[in-house]
């Protein structure tokens, strides 16, 4: 099988999987264990469907930033996604069958004022550009059965992209402190995840500047407007239909999330 032929062979397992509803095999099995730039073609080829059918990107997310998630996936780098207005949980709403294995986890996200510059260096580089900071809670999803996955099978799968929703108030950057951010995440009421700032790559500006690194050597560097989930404070929490979620960051408020038991 060619390189071609394998990047859309992975694609339409997962497309087949999102649209039926029912977890598909990995996908390291077409493209190895190690290919990461076939798997972020993957991603862009599936980008570009549901750019076709209307979709537009709104923001990028860095995963498998803490230690917490690379352990409890087995991975030990980062990946990224594009974060679509489809994904935004809006209304703090998520619908029962919208996704097929969601979890949660708890981030600080941030609003860009300006154009990162592609040849960011440093994390004052990347602050430079940020306007405000809110409280997240990123909706993480796999098309991958049981979550089997390697870092090849999330970054094909938008980096195991599923929704997301932010506070509604924006904090300027300068009002917060990210790193000594404390962070608590509830499931109905029990707290479920604790983490700080440092548990990001060890600043969450070190992830926004892994990310920039890495979305301009993809062609696609972050831009003025753009909504950047920096990754989770704290490990991975399965959900069901029925649950509420909230996290609350210091400094930037709480957020919600209610998992619909009606689609």
């Amino acid at each position: 099988m060619t390189g071609t032929d394998s990047v859309e062979s992975a694609a339409a397992r997962l497309r087949d999987a999102e649209l039926s509803g029912v977890p598909c095999a990995p996908v390291r099995d077409v493209l190895g264990t190690s290919d990461i730039a076939a798997a972020y073609a993957v991603q862009r080829r599936n980008l570009d469907v549901r750019y076709a059918l209307g979709r537009r990107r709104i923001g990028r997310k860095i995963g498998l930033t803490s230690e917490a998630v690379q352990s409890q996936l087995g991975v030990t780098q980062p990946d990224s996604g594009s974060l679509l207005d489809d994904m935004d949980a809006a209304d703090g709403v998520v619908p029962a069958g919208r996704l097929l294995q969601p979890r949660v986890e708890a981030e600080i996200a941030f609003w860009l004022e300006r154009d990162v510059p592609a040849d960011a260096k440093t994390i004052e580089d990347v602050a430079a550009a940020i306007g405000s900071a809110v409280a997240a809670i990123e909706i993480v999803d796999s098309r991958i059965a049981g979550w089997d996955i390697s870092i090849v099978d999330t970054v094909a799968d938008n980096a195991s992209s599923g929704m997301f929703a932010v506070s509604g108030q924006r904090v300027p950057f300068e009002d917060v402190d990210v790193l000594a951010a404390r962070m608590s995440m509830t499931r109905n009421g029990e707290v479920v995840s604790t983490g700080t700032g440092a548990a990001c790559l060890g600043h969450p500006l070190n992830a926004v500047l892994w990310l920039a690194r890495a979305a301009a050597g993809l062609g696609e560097p972050l831009l003025a407007g753009e909504l950047v989930l920096s990754g989770a404070l704290g490990p991975l929490v399965p959900v069901e239909p029925g649950d509420h979620v909230r996290a609350e960051i210091t400094g930037l408020g709480s957020v919600d999330v209610q998992f619909s038991r009606e689609e």
